[in-house]
């Protein structure tokens, strides 16, 4: 495998990239988190753009990602979809259609990040599909700043995390449970997470309520992975069974497979039958072994898991907030670039 290879690359699902070249950006982002601390600079994308199209807003995902452009020499463009004359809808009269944007934009940069999730679109996968869709009509590197599929940044940020906390990942148990949030949140981040862990031979535990299912593809997929690395994917239904002998525990809301059908409201109702779905210190102290406490980020503190999981010395939410910088670093450079 040549690292030139992803110069060009889209990063849309880890399931698009071998293993190997997710191997290639934890390597290189270990080489420029070093460089960070060692306060060396990381000009490896002087005078290049990078184009950030969000349809959605966020919390850390522009701010990581300006950040990341700053400190390899380029530049970053905030584009907020809804200033635009873009449609989802190829009709008349209702805008630009995405191949017109998509191939001017391709013009003006050497990168485009797109973060297009469930509540803009009318059915789940369709902002995956358009992320696709944007892909075919450039030559610059598309990269997912999360969809309602997947979210590989958030991914690859993970597994780095847990690497450097745990070291060899293979056999280590990840329990990744649902737990009670009036936010209705999408599938993407747990999805990608589950699938790059089973990737790398850890022991993949998904537990939800009953009528929480994540999408059959991705979970079969799952299981693929698990089988090809020798490590092992289940899924039940009770938050104790999964956290038990966990190395790592991520709980996070999410929605049902019914969002679109009963709306959001109706979901928030449903979820509220399930509030003791909660990591508490309590669980983590009876079950975990050590259960470090792995989130994305925003964590709804109270709900999710109290304030205990979310401040002592097994949480990692501020390592791993941090790391996507360093992560995204390294994808960028890599796929706008070449070449280190």
């Amino acid at each position: 495998m040549s690292w030139f290879n992803l110069f060009g690359k889209d990063l849309i699902s880890i399931k698009d990239w071998t293993k190997d070249e997710l191997d290639i950006v934890l390597r290189v982002t270990d080489q420029i988190k070093g460089r960070y601390y060692s306060g060396a600079s990381t000009p490896h994308l002087n005078y290049k753009t990078f184009l950030m199209l969000f349809f959605n807003t966020s919390t850390r995902t522009r701010q990581s990602f300006e950040t990341a452009m700053t400190q390899l020499g380029g530049h970053s463009q905030f584009i907020e979809a809804a200033t635009m004359r873009i449609s989802l809808e190829k009709k008349p009269g209702a805008g630009e259609t995405i191949a017109d944007t998509a191939k001017v934009m391709d013009r003006y940069c050497d990168g485009i990040g797109i973060r297009l999730l469930e509540d803009k679109v009318s059915a789940y996968g369709e902002g995956t599909k358009i992320l696709y869709e944007f892909a075919r009509h450039t030559k610059a590197p598309v990269i997912n700043m999360a969809s309602d599929v997947y979210h590989p940044c958030q991914a690859l940020t993970d597994l780095y995390t847990m690497q450097e906390k745990v070291g060899d990942l293979r056999g280590k148990k990840l329990a990744i449970t649902w737990a009670y949030s009036p936010w209705v949140r999408s599938w993407g981040s747990i999805q990608s997470t589950a699938m790059i862990a089973a990737r790398y031979g850890m022991e993949v535990v998904l537990a939800h309520p009953q009528g929480y299912d994540l999408d059959p593809d991705v979970r079969a997929l799952t299981g693929e992975y698990a089988r090809q690395a020798g490590g092992s994917f289940t899924i039940t239904h009770e938050m104790e069974r999964a956290v038990d002998g966990a190395t790592v525990v991520y709980p996070r809301g999410w929605m049902s497979p019914q969002r679109y059908e009963i709306g959001k409201e109706a979901e928030i109702e449903m979820a509220g039958k399930y509030k003791d779905w909660i990591y508490t210190a309590e669980k983590q102290q009876k079950y975990g072994l050590p259960g470090y406490f792995l989130h994305c980020m925003p964590i709804d503190r109270g709900h999710e898991a109290d304030d205990e999981v979310c401040d002592n010395s097994l949480s990692l939410v501020y390592d791993q907030a941090e790391n996507r910088l360093h992560v995204q670093k390294a994808i960028l450079a890599l796929t706008m670039r070449g070449r280190l």
